[in-house]
Protein backbone atom coordinates (compact mmCIF):
# COMPACT_ATOMS: atom_id res chain seq x y z
CA UNK A 1 0.00 0.00 0.00
CA UNK A 2 1.41 3.41 -0.98
CA UNK A 3 1.93 6.11 1.62
CA UNK A 4 0.11 9.44 1.45
CA UNK A 5 2.10 12.37 2.85
CA UNK A 6 3.08 15.99 2.36
CA UNK A 7 5.96 16.86 0.06
CA UNK A 8 8.45 17.57 2.86
CA UNK A 9 7.56 14.48 4.86
CA UNK A 10 7.91 12.45 1.66
CA UNK A 11 11.49 13.72 1.29
CA UNK A 12 12.22 13.09 5.00
CA UNK A 13 10.95 9.51 4.63
CA UNK A 14 13.64 8.85 1.99
CA UNK A 15 16.47 9.58 4.45
CA UNK A 16 18.46 6.50 5.45
CA UNK A 17 20.55 3.65 4.10
CA UNK A 18 19.10 1.41 1.41
CA UNK A 19 20.21 -1.71 -0.42
CA UNK A 20 18.71 -3.66 -3.26
CA UNK A 21 18.71 -4.69 -6.86
CA UNK A 22 19.16 -2.58 -9.99
CA UNK A 23 18.00 -3.81 -13.39
CA UNK A 24 19.01 -2.03 -16.61
CA UNK A 25 17.65 -2.23 -20.16
CA UNK A 26 19.42 -0.76 -23.19
CA UNK A 27 16.70 -1.97 -25.57
CA UNK A 28 12.98 -2.28 -24.86
CA UNK A 29 12.14 -5.44 -22.93
CA UNK A 30 15.70 -6.83 -23.25
CA UNK A 31 17.32 -6.96 -19.80
CA UNK A 32 21.01 -6.02 -20.12
CA UNK A 33 22.15 -6.11 -16.49
CA UNK A 34 21.02 -6.96 -12.98
CA UNK A 35 23.21 -6.13 -10.02
CA UNK A 36 23.25 -5.08 -6.37
CA UNK A 37 23.17 -1.40 -5.43
CA UNK A 38 23.76 0.33 -2.09
CA UNK A 39 22.28 3.79 -1.51
CA UNK A 40 22.48 6.43 1.15
CA UNK A 41 19.99 9.29 1.29
CA UNK A 42 20.74 12.17 3.63
CA UNK A 43 19.04 15.45 4.43
CA UNK A 44 21.11 18.50 3.47
CA UNK A 45 20.68 22.23 4.17
CA UNK A 46 18.52 21.62 7.24
CA UNK A 47 16.24 19.21 5.40
CA UNK A 48 15.36 21.46 2.46
CA UNK A 49 16.98 18.95 0.08
CA UNK A 50 17.98 15.30 0.13
CA UNK A 51 21.12 13.87 -1.44
CA UNK A 52 20.93 10.34 -2.83
CA UNK A 53 24.35 8.73 -3.35
CA UNK A 54 24.59 5.21 -4.70
CA UNK A 55 27.23 2.64 -5.52
CA UNK A 56 26.81 -0.52 -7.55
CA UNK A 57 27.94 -2.14 -10.77
CA UNK A 58 26.81 -2.39 -14.36
CA UNK A 59 27.96 -5.26 -16.54
CA UNK A 60 30.60 -6.13 -13.94
CA UNK A 61 32.10 -2.63 -13.76
CA UNK A 62 31.77 -0.31 -10.74
CA UNK A 63 29.12 2.40 -10.99
CA UNK A 64 28.50 5.44 -8.77
CA UNK A 65 26.03 8.28 -8.93
CA UNK A 66 24.27 11.02 -7.08
CA UNK A 67 20.97 12.88 -7.12
CA UNK A 68 19.99 16.08 -5.37
CA UNK A 69 16.22 16.11 -4.74
CA UNK A 70 14.02 19.02 -3.65
CA UNK A 71 10.44 20.20 -3.56
CA UNK A 72 10.16 23.70 -5.06
CA UNK A 73 7.47 25.38 -2.98
CA UNK A 74 7.12 28.22 -5.52
CA UNK A 75 6.38 26.04 -8.56
CA UNK A 76 5.05 23.16 -6.40
CA UNK A 77 7.19 20.71 -8.35
CA UNK A 78 9.71 18.12 -7.28
CA UNK A 79 13.13 18.75 -8.82
CA UNK A 80 16.03 16.33 -9.29
CA UNK A 81 19.55 16.84 -10.59
CA UNK A 82 21.32 13.59 -11.50
CA UNK A 83 24.87 12.59 -12.39
CA UNK A 84 26.57 9.23 -12.51
CA UNK A 85 29.58 7.67 -14.13
CA UNK A 86 27.60 5.56 -16.62
CA UNK A 87 24.30 7.05 -17.82
CA UNK A 88 24.95 10.74 -17.13
CA UNK A 89 28.75 10.89 -17.24
CA UNK A 90 28.90 13.94 -19.54
CA UNK A 91 26.21 16.29 -18.19
CA UNK A 92 23.72 16.97 -15.42
CA UNK A 93 20.19 15.75 -16.03
CA UNK A 94 17.67 18.15 -14.53
CA UNK A 95 14.13 16.81 -14.11
CA UNK A 96 10.98 18.07 -12.48
CA UNK A 97 7.45 16.88 -11.90
CA UNK A 98 4.57 16.31 -9.56
CA UNK A 99 3.67 14.25 -6.53
CA UNK A 100 2.06 10.90 -7.22
CA UNK A 101 0.27 8.45 -4.96
CA UNK A 102 3.09 7.43 -2.61
CA UNK A 103 5.88 9.31 -4.32
CA UNK A 104 6.68 11.65 -7.19
CA UNK A 105 7.48 11.54 -10.90
CA UNK A 106 9.93 13.82 -12.70
CA UNK A 107 10.82 14.27 -16.38
CA UNK A 108 13.92 15.74 -18.01
CA UNK A 109 15.71 15.67 -21.34
CA UNK A 110 19.23 14.64 -22.31
CA UNK A 111 21.43 14.97 -25.37
CA UNK A 112 22.37 11.92 -27.43
CA UNK A 113 24.60 13.61 -29.98
CA UNK A 114 25.36 16.79 -31.83
CA UNK A 115 22.43 17.96 -33.98
CA UNK A 116 20.34 15.04 -32.71
CA UNK A 117 16.92 15.47 -31.11
CA UNK A 118 16.94 15.29 -27.32
CA UNK A 119 15.52 12.23 -25.57
CA UNK A 120 13.34 12.32 -22.49
CA UNK A 121 13.95 10.56 -19.19
CA UNK A 122 11.07 10.01 -16.75
CA UNK A 123 11.83 8.80 -13.23
CA UNK A 124 9.21 7.58 -10.77
CA UNK A 125 10.02 7.43 -7.05
CA UNK A 126 7.58 5.23 -5.14
CA UNK A 127 7.56 4.68 -1.38
CA UNK A 128 5.77 1.35 -1.47
CA UNK A 129 6.15 0.85 2.25
CA UNK A 130 8.14 2.73 4.88
CA UNK A 131 10.92 0.20 4.31
CA UNK A 132 10.82 -0.08 0.49
CA UNK A 133 11.66 2.42 -2.25
CA UNK A 134 11.18 1.68 -5.95
CA UNK A 135 12.86 4.01 -8.46
CA UNK A 136 11.92 3.32 -12.09
CA UNK A 137 13.27 5.30 -15.04
CA UNK A 138 12.01 5.32 -18.62
CA UNK A 139 13.69 6.48 -21.82
CA UNK A 140 11.40 8.59 -23.98
CA UNK A 141 12.25 8.74 -27.69
CA UNK A 142 11.85 12.02 -29.58
CA UNK A 143 8.66 10.50 -31.03
CA UNK A 144 7.28 9.92 -27.52
CA UNK A 145 7.79 6.15 -27.18
CA UNK A 146 8.61 5.16 -23.58
CA UNK A 147 10.62 2.09 -22.58
CA UNK A 148 11.77 1.00 -19.13
CA UNK A 149 15.48 1.76 -18.75
CA UNK A 150 16.39 1.30 -15.07
CA UNK A 151 14.49 -0.22 -12.14
CA UNK A 152 16.01 0.05 -8.67
CA UNK A 153 14.19 -1.84 -5.91
CA UNK A 154 15.57 -0.79 -2.52
CA UNK A 155 14.94 -1.94 1.06
CA UNK A 156 15.87 0.12 4.10
CA UNK A 157 18.88 -1.25 6.03
CA UNK A 158 20.41 -0.50 9.44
Amino acid sequence: MALTMSEMSLLRNLVGSWSGNCRTWFEPEKLADESRVDSHIQAVFEGCFVRHSYRGAIQGKPRIGEELIAFNSVTELFQVSWIDDFHMNYAILFSQGTQTNGGFSVVGQYDVGEKQPRWGWRTNYECLESERLLITAYNISPEGFEAKAVETDLRRVG
